[in-house]
Protein backbone atom coordinates (compact mmCIF):
# COMPACT_ATOMS: atom_id res chain seq x y z
CA UNK A 1 0.00 0.00 0.00
CA UNK A 2 1.22 3.47 -0.85
CA UNK A 3 1.78 6.28 1.63
CA UNK A 4 -1.59 7.88 2.52
CA UNK A 5 -2.48 10.61 0.03
CA UNK A 6 -4.21 12.56 2.81
CA UNK A 7 -0.86 12.96 4.56
CA UNK A 8 0.88 14.02 1.37
CA UNK A 9 -1.83 16.62 0.75
CA UNK A 10 -1.59 17.80 4.34
CA UNK A 11 2.16 18.13 4.17
CA UNK A 12 1.90 20.06 0.92
CA UNK A 13 -0.44 22.53 2.62
CA UNK A 14 1.93 22.77 5.60
CA UNK A 15 5.00 23.24 3.38
CA UNK A 16 3.39 26.04 1.40
CA UNK A 17 1.61 27.76 4.29
CA UNK A 18 2.63 27.30 7.90
CA UNK A 19 6.22 26.20 7.34
CA UNK A 20 7.38 29.41 5.60
CA UNK A 21 5.72 31.47 8.32
CA UNK A 22 7.47 29.52 11.09
CA UNK A 23 10.69 28.50 9.35
CA UNK A 24 12.79 30.67 11.65
CA UNK A 25 11.22 28.93 14.65
CA UNK A 26 12.04 25.48 13.31
CA UNK A 27 15.63 26.51 12.59
CA UNK A 28 16.01 27.87 16.09
CA UNK A 29 14.58 24.66 17.59
CA UNK A 30 16.95 22.58 15.48
CA UNK A 31 20.00 24.61 16.54
CA UNK A 32 19.19 25.22 20.20
CA UNK A 33 16.94 22.28 21.01
CA UNK A 34 13.47 22.22 22.51
CA UNK A 35 12.62 23.97 25.77
CA UNK A 36 8.89 23.53 26.33
CA UNK A 37 7.61 24.53 29.77
CA UNK A 38 4.42 22.48 29.52
CA UNK A 39 3.99 18.72 29.31
CA UNK A 40 0.59 17.37 28.31
CA UNK A 41 -0.41 13.79 29.04
CA UNK A 42 -3.29 13.18 26.69
CA UNK A 43 -5.32 10.40 25.12
CA UNK A 44 -4.39 8.99 21.74
CA UNK A 45 -7.99 9.57 20.60
CA UNK A 46 -7.81 11.29 17.21
CA UNK A 47 -10.41 13.86 18.28
CA UNK A 48 -8.35 15.26 21.13
CA UNK A 49 -5.10 16.73 19.85
CA UNK A 50 -3.42 18.95 22.47
CA UNK A 51 -1.63 20.99 19.81
CA UNK A 52 -4.97 21.80 18.17
CA UNK A 53 -6.93 22.43 21.39
CA UNK A 54 -4.28 24.79 22.77
CA UNK A 55 -3.32 26.29 19.41
CA UNK A 56 0.33 25.44 20.09
CA UNK A 57 3.24 26.22 17.83
CA UNK A 58 6.31 24.05 17.29
CA UNK A 59 8.33 23.47 20.45
CA UNK A 60 5.66 24.76 22.85
CA UNK A 61 4.26 21.48 24.19
CA UNK A 62 5.93 18.23 25.21
CA UNK A 63 3.14 15.75 24.53
CA UNK A 64 2.71 12.15 25.66
CA UNK A 65 -0.39 10.32 24.43
CA UNK A 66 -1.74 6.90 25.33
CA UNK A 67 -5.09 5.16 25.71
CA UNK A 68 -7.15 7.17 28.24
CA UNK A 69 -4.32 9.54 29.28
CA UNK A 70 -3.09 7.31 32.11
CA UNK A 71 0.11 7.28 34.15
CA UNK A 72 1.07 4.08 35.98
CA UNK A 73 2.28 4.41 39.58
CA UNK A 74 6.06 4.60 39.99
CA UNK A 75 7.83 1.25 39.92
CA UNK A 76 11.13 0.01 38.56
CA UNK A 77 10.26 -3.59 37.71
CA UNK A 78 9.10 -4.94 34.39
CA UNK A 79 10.69 -4.23 31.02
CA UNK A 80 9.26 -1.13 29.37
CA UNK A 81 8.03 2.15 30.82
CA UNK A 82 7.12 4.52 28.03
CA UNK A 83 5.14 7.03 30.08
CA UNK A 84 7.65 6.91 32.94
CA UNK A 85 10.50 7.49 30.48
CA UNK A 86 8.70 10.53 29.05
CA UNK A 87 8.17 11.90 32.57
CA UNK A 88 11.82 11.31 33.38
CA UNK A 89 12.91 13.17 30.25
CA UNK A 90 10.43 16.01 30.69
CA UNK A 91 11.27 16.58 34.34
CA UNK A 92 14.97 15.71 34.35
CA UNK A 93 16.12 17.05 30.98
CA UNK A 94 13.61 19.60 29.71
CA UNK A 95 12.89 21.01 33.19
CA UNK A 96 9.21 21.42 32.42
CA UNK A 97 7.22 23.60 34.82
CA UNK A 98 3.68 22.34 34.24
CA UNK A 99 2.18 18.89 33.71
CA UNK A 100 -1.36 18.82 32.36
CA UNK A 101 -3.38 15.60 32.41
CA UNK A 102 -5.91 16.11 29.62
CA UNK A 103 -8.92 13.80 29.69
CA UNK A 104 -11.95 13.99 27.47
CA UNK A 105 -15.56 13.03 26.90
CA UNK A 106 -16.52 9.86 25.00
CA UNK A 107 -13.26 8.12 25.90
CA UNK A 108 -13.27 4.62 24.42
CA UNK A 109 -10.78 3.29 26.96
CA UNK A 110 -12.87 4.42 29.91
CA UNK A 111 -15.99 3.02 28.27
CA UNK A 112 -14.29 -0.35 27.73
CA UNK A 113 -13.28 -0.48 31.40
CA UNK A 114 -16.64 0.66 32.76
CA UNK A 115 -18.64 -1.74 30.62
CA UNK A 116 -16.18 -4.64 31.01
CA UNK A 117 -15.76 -5.05 27.28
CA UNK A 118 -14.47 -8.33 25.88
CA UNK A 119 -10.74 -8.40 24.99
CA UNK A 120 -9.99 -7.36 21.42
CA UNK A 121 -7.00 -9.71 21.19
CA UNK A 122 -5.51 -12.59 23.21
CA UNK A 123 -3.03 -10.10 24.69
CA UNK A 124 -5.85 -7.94 26.06
CA UNK A 125 -3.47 -4.97 26.03
CA UNK A 126 -6.27 -2.44 26.45
CA UNK A 127 -7.88 -4.33 29.30
CA UNK A 128 -4.65 -4.69 31.23
CA UNK A 129 -3.72 -1.05 30.64
CA UNK A 130 -7.15 0.19 31.69
CA UNK A 131 -6.91 -1.77 34.95
CA UNK A 132 -4.94 1.27 36.13
CA UNK A 133 -8.37 2.91 36.45
CA UNK A 134 -9.48 0.56 39.23
CA UNK A 135 -8.75 3.01 42.11
CA UNK A 136 -10.76 5.73 40.34
CA UNK A 137 -13.66 3.34 39.74
CA UNK A 138 -13.72 2.40 43.42
CA UNK A 139 -14.04 6.06 44.39
CA UNK A 140 -16.83 6.65 41.88
CA UNK A 141 -18.75 3.60 43.08
CA UNK A 142 -21.58 1.81 41.29
CA UNK A 143 -23.54 3.49 38.54
CA UNK A 144 -26.79 3.39 40.50
CA UNK A 145 -29.41 5.73 39.06
CA UNK A 146 -26.94 7.69 36.94
CA UNK A 147 -27.44 7.69 33.19
CA UNK A 148 -24.78 5.93 31.12
CA UNK A 149 -23.45 9.28 29.89
CA UNK A 150 -23.29 10.82 33.35
CA UNK A 151 -21.59 7.75 34.81
CA UNK A 152 -18.94 7.63 32.07
CA UNK A 153 -18.23 11.35 32.48
CA UNK A 154 -17.79 10.84 36.21
CA UNK A 155 -15.40 7.96 35.51
CA UNK A 156 -13.44 10.03 32.96
CA UNK A 157 -12.96 12.86 35.43
CA UNK A 158 -12.14 10.55 38.35
CA UNK A 159 -9.47 8.92 36.19
CA UNK A 160 -7.82 12.31 35.64
CA UNK A 161 -7.60 12.83 39.39
CA UNK A 162 -6.27 9.29 39.87
CA UNK A 163 -3.57 9.97 37.28
CA UNK A 164 -2.58 13.14 39.13
CA UNK A 165 -2.29 11.03 42.29
CA UNK A 166 -0.08 8.54 40.43
CA UNK A 167 2.23 11.36 39.38
CA UNK A 168 2.92 11.98 43.06
CA UNK A 169 4.31 8.44 43.42
CA UNK A 170 7.38 9.46 41.39
CA UNK A 171 9.86 10.54 44.10
CA UNK A 172 11.73 13.21 42.12
CA UNK A 173 8.57 14.70 40.67
CA UNK A 174 6.85 14.70 44.05
CA UNK A 175 9.71 16.74 45.54
CA UNK A 176 9.55 19.24 42.70
CA UNK A 177 5.79 19.63 43.05
CA UNK A 178 6.02 20.05 46.82
CA UNK A 179 8.70 22.73 46.34
CA UNK A 180 6.56 24.53 43.78
CA UNK A 181 9.04 24.01 40.96
CA UNK A 182 6.51 21.97 38.98
CA UNK A 183 2.71 22.26 38.95
CA UNK A 184 0.34 19.44 38.01
CA UNK A 185 -3.08 20.20 36.52
CA UNK A 186 -6.16 18.30 35.42
CA UNK A 187 -8.23 19.30 32.40
CA UNK A 188 -11.25 17.84 30.61
CA UNK A 189 -12.26 18.45 26.98
CA UNK A 190 -15.81 18.07 25.72
CA UNK A 191 -15.48 16.61 22.26
CA UNK A 192 -18.96 17.61 21.08
CA UNK A 193 -19.01 21.06 22.68
CA UNK A 194 -15.34 22.01 22.48
CA UNK A 195 -15.55 23.14 26.11
CA UNK A 196 -12.38 22.92 28.19
CA UNK A 197 -12.71 22.55 31.97
CA UNK A 198 -9.90 22.74 34.51
CA UNK A 199 -9.77 20.87 37.81
CA UNK A 200 -10.06 22.90 41.00
CA UNK A 201 -8.07 20.76 43.45
CA UNK A 202 -9.72 22.47 46.42
CA UNK A 203 -13.27 21.50 45.50
CA UNK A 204 -12.59 18.58 43.17
CA UNK A 205 -14.81 20.18 40.53
CA UNK A 206 -13.94 20.80 36.90
CA UNK A 207 -14.53 24.47 36.14
CA UNK A 208 -15.21 25.58 32.54
CA UNK A 209 -12.62 27.86 30.99
CA UNK A 210 -14.18 30.89 29.32
CA UNK A 211 -12.28 31.74 26.16
CA UNK A 212 -11.80 35.48 25.61
CA UNK A 213 -13.29 35.32 22.16
CA UNK A 214 -16.42 33.56 23.46
CA UNK A 215 -17.30 35.88 26.34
Amino acid sequence: MSFPQRLIDGYSAFASGRLPAEQHRYRDLAERGQKPEIMVIGCCDSRVSPEVIFDAGPGELFVVRNVANLVPPFETGGSYHGVSAALEFGVGVLKIKHIVVLGHAHCGGVQAFAEEAEPISPGDFIGRWMSLMAPAAEKVGPRGSLSREAYLERMEKASIINTLDNLMTFPRLRKLIERGAVSAHGAYFGVATGQLSVLDRTTGAFVPVVAIGRQ
